[in-house]
């Protein structure tokens, strides 16, 4: 696949990429350490932990000016009655954007089972929020075939703003997976899940602070991920200047970069610069 493109395409996917950190107990610090306003943060949420610890960092970051995203995983919450604390509680923050997963609770905590179920009441409770995304799967979900999967979109659009992929690798496979759900009639706007530039020792170390359980979920779900991201055969920057060949092609809507960062912020960040500086020259 030819890279050329303009190069305002690629400075626009770096200007603005979303960086997803895991709520660990340093990410607070480490965002405010690395991380400029101008880069929206993504806060995920784990089975392994209350999902009040995603809503709490959430607003703290808030508070310090940043352009904050919770993932608000519908098998977390135990219906609408806690959504709606959770609505008020981030939109007194200044929140206005949310994603929405299913999760990976392994039994839900009430009435929602998928991530369907909670954006119908988000919508009964007046659309709170300006931006809402759902998840997408170019690599294919571990227990979910991909019909299936796409369908979910078709039945989700109307209820959100824009597609968040899970983490992907290969421009082929992504160009046809776009190509796929565009002809199905899914038109929301795409951000790109990328892995960002990460060593195998650090990734390994990050997987640790997850927690075991958590760890394993997380290595069951990636299939090999370690191997593939710090391995010989992958690299982040030709990767992401094929996205932005991709993105040159508007029909495609490829909107921006959500950069899977595994709270190796400073390396994210540092990355993201040098590539603007490259790109500058």
């Amino acid at each position: 696949m030819s890279n050329a493109y303009p190069s305002t395409v690629l400075r626009r996917l770096l200007a603005h990429p979303r960086f997803e950190v895991l709520p660990t107990p340093s990410a607070e610090d480490q965002v405010r350490a690395h991380v400029p306003t101008e880069v929206t943060v993504t806060v995920t949420a784990s089975p392994a932990k209350p999902l009040a610890t995603t809503i709490d960092l959430t607003c703290r970051l808030a508070a310090d000016g940043y352009d904050v995203v919770p993932h608000i995983a519908a098998r977390m919450v135990s219906g609408r009655p806690e959504l709606a604390d959770l609505v008020a509680r981030l939109t007194e923050a200044g929140v206005r954007k949310v994603f929405v997963p299913a999760g990976d609770a392994k039994e839900p905590a009430g009435t929602y089972i998928q991530s369907l179920d909670l954006l119908r009441d988000l919508k009964e409770l007046g659309s709170p929020f300006a931006e809402v995304a759902i998840t997408g799967y170019p690599e294919t979900h571990p227990s979910i075939d991909d019909d299936v999967t796409v369908q979910a979109m078709w039945d989700k659009q109307d209820f959100a703003s824009h597609i968040v992929s899970n983490m992907t690798f290969g421009d082929e496979h992504l160009a046809q997976w776009v190509e796929r759900i565009r002809r199905r009639g899914i038109l929301l706007p795409l951000y790109v899940g990328v892995p960002g530039p990460v060593e195998r020792a650090k990734l390994l170390g990050m997987a640790t602070k997850i927690g075991v359980g958590e760890s394993m979920r997380f290595l069951a779900k990636q299939k090999g991920i370690f191997a593939r991201i710090a391995g010989p055969g992958f690299a982040t920057d030709a990767f992401v200047h094929r996205v932005a060949a991709l993105a040159a092609n508007d029909r495609l809507a490829i909107a921006g970069l959500h950069v899977f960062t595994f709270n190796q912020l400073e390396a994210a960040e540092a990355w993201r610069q040098r590539m603007l500086a490259e790109d500058g020259r």
